[in-house]
C-alpha cells in the first residue's frame, strides 16, 4: 500500500513539473555576437554560441565563466572562434555536451582535444534530444567553419570544422526558437520558415561575413516571416557596420516585433 502511494505520488510530481514545463516561460540572455543563455520553461540552462570571455562586446560583469551557473548543453554553430568561444572549457567543468556540426565535433575528439562522448555527432537534418522535452535540429546556413586549435607543441593551427549549420531549438511548451549562426542570405529560408515557424528568430544582420541589415530585413519578412526578430553579430569588430536602427529600418512597416537589445540584455518570452 505504501509503495503503491509512493509510486502515486512520484508519477503526480512528474505531471505537475510535465505541466509547469508546459506553461512557464522561455528566458534569454545575451552576452553579445551570436552567444545567448537559453532558460527553458523546464529550467534547462542551453548555451549557444558561447564566446565569451573573449567577447568584445560583452559586458565586463557577464565575463566570469563561473556566473553561468551549471549548463545541461551547449550548441555551437561552426568552429569560428567567435561561436565555438568558451564551449570546450564549459562543456567539460559541466559535464554538457557540445552539439555542433558532425565534422567538428569529429576533429576534437580525433585530435583529443575533447572526449568523445561530450561531443556528439548529428548533422543538417537531423533531429535530437538535447534535455527531457527539448529538440534541436541541424539547418543549413551559408557560411564556412574552420577552428584555430593549438598543435602538439602549443602553435595555433587551423583545422576543418565541418560545413555551418543553424539550429531550430524547440522547447518544453512548443516555443521554437531559430538560431540561424553565420549566414547568407539562401532561398531555402523560405521552407525553414513555413515548416518549422519560428517563434523567435536571432539573426545575423553586421555585414561582411554576415548578412546586412537590408539583407537580413529581406530574409525576415519575406521568407521566414517569425512572430519575433532579435539581431545579433554586429558591431564586434570594425567589418561587422550594420546596426539594428539599419535592420529595423529595412523592416519597414511590418507585425514581426523587432527586438531591440543591448548586449547583457535578459528578456523573457
Amino acid at each position: 500500500m505504501i509503495l503503491r502511494v509512493l509510486g502515486l505520488l512520484v508519477v503526480g510530481l512528474a505531471f505537475i513539473g510535465s505541466a509547469e514545463a508546459q506553461q512557464g516561460k522561455t528566458e534569454l540572455l545575451w552576452y553579445g555576437q551570436s552567444a545567448f543563455k537559453i532558460t527553458t520553461p523546464g529550467g534547462k540552462v542551453i548555451m549557444v554560441d558561447p564566446w565569451i570571455t573573449g567577447g568584445t562586446k560583452v559586458p565586463a560583469e557577464l565575463k566570469d565563466l563561473g556566473k553561468i551557473g551549471k549548463i545541461d548543453a551547449i550548441l555551437v554553430t561552426h568552429g569560428h572562434g567567435d561561436h565555438l568561444g568558451d564551449a570546450l572549457e564549459l562543456s567539460k567543468r559541466d559535464n554538457a555536451p557540445i552539439w555542433g556540426p558532425a565534422g567538428m565535433n569529429q576533429f576534437l575528439a580525433t585530435l583529443g582535444k575533447m572526449p568523445a562522448n561530450l561531443v556528439p555527432r548529428m548533422n543538417k537534418g537531423g533531429t535530437a534530444e538535447i534535455a527531457p522535452g527539448v529538440k534541436i535540429t541541424q539547418t543549413h546556413a551559408e557560411h564556412s567553419s574552420e577552428m584555430i586549435l593549438p598543435d602538439e607543441h602549443g602553435k595555433p593551427t587551423s583545422y576543418p570544422a565541418g560545413e555551418p549549420v543553424g539550429v531550430i531549438i524547440t522547447l518544453e511548451n512548443g516555443f521554437k526558437i531559430y538560431h540561424m549562426g553565420d549566414t547568407g542570405v539562401f532561398s531555402d529560408m523560405k521552407w525553414i520558415g513555413e515548416y518549422y515557424k519560428p517563434d523567435l528568430l536571432l539573426i545575423p544582420i553586421g555585414g561582411h561575413f554576415v548578412m546586412d541589415p537590408k539583407d537580413a530585413a529581406y530574409a525576415t519578412k519575406e521568407l521566414i516571416k517569425p512572430k519575433m526578430a532579435w539581431p545579433m553579430h554586429y558591431a564586434s569588430n570594425p567589418m561587422l557596420k550594420g546596426t539594428p536602427a539599419e535592420y529595423k529600418a529595412a523592416m519597414g512597416q511590418s507585425s514581426i516585433q523587432v527586438i531591440d537589445a543591448e548586449p547583457g540584455t535578459k528578456k523573457e518570452f
